[in-house]
């Protein structure tokens, strides 16, 4: 009996140590220390450039009207094809022509019946009262009238070309447009610019155009209207350019490049390798040593020169002279890393 209890003691005597041992080891504190990441780092600073903008876009044509009338039937004849050039007032498309000839028999009657009353006034054997309903009646048919023959005989509202045709002789009209407009003669076109120009960028300023179909030639713009609001997600703002296309060589749907003097400007110059691109996307972004801590900041290009490239921050202020850019090292980084800076 005695023998059994001693061993009882002694196994109990190895559970309470290797309870205490796996505690301890559990309250140790981690000793892990955060990884330290070398980088090389330069001082940003303003440099004066001559500032040219370059951005891209989509040709428009400067006017695109959708050839639909305001009444429905079928449609007696269309005098146009795709790419037919047609002038300012052509017939494009003539509609079923019942609800106009129904209105001009009613119009003959109301003019005979305005005629009518008109006698009977000067007599003074009819009421003002129903001389006035008489001559409303008229003017409203009149009215009638010209709506109806403006949308059974459909003109063209500007000069240009037949872009597209969705319906044949015969055919119901149910809403889709019959026909496109498009004047080719003079483009337009949208460009979105960083906030940042906004103060630069004013209407009447001259654009350069660029086509990669045409590589030696320039087509020259104007900008028409600058748009008075800034996007808040993109930061940037648009403007419109008018762009005289006499020779008709750009289309609409061409895509092309614009390039704007905007005079002398103080901007942030950086090696072109310091910025890098988000995966998946387009976004930039550079690595400012923040007192020994990667901070990072997200910043839109600009003009670039050689192996720099102008940035501009994305949060107006995050980037001023003085601040300490990552140069070497920045692809290891990830923000609120800590830095050691080497020479």
């Amino acid at each position: 009996m005695n023998k059994f209890f001693r061993i009882a003691l002694v196994l109990l005597a190895i559970g309470v140590i290797t309870s205490c041992g796996g505690k301890k080891q559990k309250d140790k504190p981690s000793t892990q220390k955060r990884e330290v990441e070398k980088v090389q780092v330069m001082e940003l600073k303003s440099e004066r450039i001559a500032k040219q903008l370059e951005l891209s876009t989509t040709l428009e044509g400067y006017e695109t009207m959708n050839i639909s009338p305001s009444i429905t039937g079928h449609i007696e004849h269309i005098y146009v094809q795709v790419g037919s050039r047609v002038a300012k007032g052509s017939m494009l498309v003539r509609m079923d022509q019942t609800q106009l000839n129904t209105t001009r028999i009613n119009l003959a009657n109301a003019k005979t019946e305005l005629e009518r009353v008109t006698a009977l006034k000067a007599s003074g054997s009819i009421s003002e009262q129903v001389f006035d309903q008489t001559r409303t009646a008229y003017d409203q048919l009149i009215e009638t009238e010209r709506f109806q023959e403006q949308n059974t005989f459909v003109r063209a509202q500007f000069a240009g070309v037949i872009s597209a045709k969705n319906y044949e002789d015969g055919e119901m009209y149910t809403g889709t447009p019959i026909l496109q407009l498009c004047q080719i003669a003079r483009l337009k076109a949208i460009i979105s610019i960083p906030e940042s120009y906004f103060p630069l960028v004013k209407a009447g300023m001259k654009v350069d155009v660029y086509s990669d179909i045409y590589p030696d030639k320039v087509f020259p713009a104007t900008i028409e209207i600058v748009y008075p609001t800034i996007d808040a997600t993109s930061h940037t703002f648009q403007a419109k350019l008018n762009i005289p296309n006499p020779g008709e060589k750009i289309r609409p749907g061409m895509y092309v490049r614009t390039t704007m003097a905007l005079g002398e400007i103080d901007a942030i110059v950086v090696p072109y390798q310091s910025v890098l691109k988000l995966t998946g996307s387009n976004d930039r972004y550079v690595f400012i040593d923040d007192n020994g801590t990667a901070r990072r900041v997200a910043v839109t290009l600009g003009q670039r020169f050689d192996d720099k490239i102008e940035i501009i921050p994305v949060t107006p202020g995050e980037l001023k002279e003085g601040d300490r850019l990552v140069v070497t090292g920045q692809a290891r980084l990830v923000d609120g890393a800590t830095l050691q800076v080497v020479e």
